[in-house]
């Protein structure tokens, strides 16, 4: 009789920005909250709404030839934001728990993670949910997770798993093919093979932007790791973490897994570290002005043999906690009569609702921010025309999203001045051209284009658009590269490039 391997599937998703407002139990609700049956309905749909690993691993255990059997226990996912409220962490968590011991007994855990959540009450909420996996199924059932390249790696989260996975991509389009890798290396260890961990973190926290892996300091450490890999090997993961988070836990970091062996893990693990560390100043910024900016989407709408260019406003991402409703740079267009410009997106629900109420080619006056004004994002007057409507639904396109079911919520086109402009209800960066082409944009008629994103709209807009057309902004917001600009409370200190004097003495080991 062939044996039935259960395998439980489960994951809370969340990167915090220490900077944002708390990611209370609606942030949830409204992304994702599954649990049981309700995940393998969701895994069942052709456009699944669960985070892309969820599907994946088990599409790859369907395929691996295993006779296994799903246990859902819970998947829950917010946007990027501020720290969990304790209270829901922990409610969520004990109900995890009730699910993986009436499920037991369990031949394997797979856990989609982000791995940068931190609590109101806690700095590392996801090395508390895998002390808590570990501590109900013991110590020899595999338990693996796949986490986002941002992940802040704490020693919790390394001790209490088997193999951690993290991402290769960034912008990130390689969540499938880790969830894959997840699902090989666990059928490796039902046949005897056995993890061996090395991990280090350097005193180096870098900026979003320079954390791409096409080309530079991050990718060189990647591809390196990638290209040293043997058969000694079974993973290797340089997690680039998310220095919003502020937690004493933030800093690059390098995890290698041996099959049976730790030295070649720990020699690997070693010289990556040693690599990035020896690089440590080409993790620079190279931000475009707003000024300048805004005077080549001005000549650009003036003359139509430049090409068209795409700006991004990397210190609003609503994929790093930013709101998505800062005015500066739209603000600036309009003062200065720019032409031919799509816009994606503004979160602003109650300007949505003021447009669905007024009506496709209704013009109003419109107060950008009337009902959300905060620190970064200031209330902006100005007279706007509603050109389309929508419910926000669809489905990704390209890039990160892609084949994903999406929700903007109520969402209006609006032309503000010469701007085409897509207000939404729901945050979400604009890291996809379907936002604009739910409204009938076509992308191609743009002479540029704005997105609220960091870096997933290069994977999304990359047929329109070469590195060479891509610039990057330097304005005020949650997520601006500029880390001078914040108050880091929590970081271990001394950290490059905050603290010039830092040193690195290597491997402990």
């Amino acid at each position: 009789m062939t044996e039935i391997k259960r395998v439980a599937l489960m994951g809370f998703l969340l990167e915090s920005n220490s900077f944002a407002p708390v990611s209370d139990e609606q942030a949830f609700r409204s992304l994702c909250y599954m649990a049981g049956d309700e995940i393998l309905e969701d895994i069942a749909k052709p456009n699944a709404s669960l985070p892309v690993e969820i599907p994946s691993f088990a599409e790859a255990m369907n395929r691996s030839g295993i006779a296994w059997e799903p246990a859902p226990i819970v998947v829950t996912a917010a946007e990027p934001g501020g720290p969990v409220d304790q209270v829901f962490f922990e409610r969520t968590k004990d109900e995890m728990e009730q699910r993986l011991r009436a499920a037991m007994p369990l031949d394997g855990v797979y856990i989609a993670e982000h791995g940068a959540m931190t609590g109101t009450g806690s700095y590392d909420p996801d090395g508390d949910l895998f002390e808590m996996v570990r501590a109900v199924v013991g110590p020899d059932v595999p338990i693996l997770a796949t986490l986002d390249l941002h992940a802040n790696i704490s020693e919790k989260m390394v001790d209490s798993t088997d193999i951690l996975i993290s991402y290769l991509t960034n912008p990130h389009v390689d969540q499938k093919e880790r969830a894959e890798e997840a699902c090989d290396l666990m059928v490796e260890m039902w046949s005897g093979m056995r993890p061996e961990v090395a991990f280090i973190r350097l005193p180096l926290v870098a900026p979003s932007v320079t954390l791409l892996t096409a080309e530079g300091p991050y990718a060189d450490m990647i591809n390196y790791g990638q290209a040293h890999k043997t058969n000694a090997i079974a993973n290797v993961s340089a997690v680039a973490g998310f220095v919003f988070g502020d937690t004493p836990m933030n800093g690059i970091a390098v995890i290698v897994t041996g099959r049976n062996e730790l030295g070649a893990a720990q020699e690997l693990c070693g010289k990556i570290a040693e690599q990035g560390w020896n690089d440590r100043d080409r993790f620079r910024t190279n931000l475009t002005s707003l000024e300048g900016a805004v005077a080549m989407m001005v000549a650009n709408g003036k003359d139509a043999s430049r090409p068209a260019q795409i700006f991004a406003d990397v210190a609003d991402n609503p994929g790093g906690g930013g709101r998505g409703n800062t005015t500066w740079v739209l603000k600036a267009l309009v003062d200065a009569g720019a032409e031919g410009i799509c816009f994606s997106n503004f979160i602003d629900p109650a300007l949505a609702a003021k447009a669905h109420a007024a009506g496709v080619g209704a013009s109003f006056d419109a107060v950008f921010n009337e009902q959300s004004e905060s620190l970064y994002s200031n209330r902006f007057e100005a007279p706007v025309k509603v050109l389309a409507l929508a419910d926000g639904k669809c489905v990704g396109r390209r890039g990160i999203w892609a084949g994903r079911a999406l929700n903007l919520g109520p969402s209006a086109l609006l032309q503000v001045g010469e701007i085409k402009v897509v207000v939404g209800s729901l945050r979400k960066q604009g890291a996809d051209p379907v936002w604009l082409e739910m409204f009938g944009l076509d992308v191609a008629d743009a002479r540029s284009v704005v997105v609220k994103s960091r870096g997933h709209f290069r994977a999304g807009y990359d047929e329109y658009f070469t590195p060479e057309r891509i610039f990057e902004i330097d304005v005020p917001g949650l997520t601006s590269p500029v880390l001078s600009n914040f108050d880091f409370k929590h970081l271990p200190r001394p950290v490059y490039a905050l603290d010039k004097d830092t040193t690195w003495d290597g491997p402990g080991w």
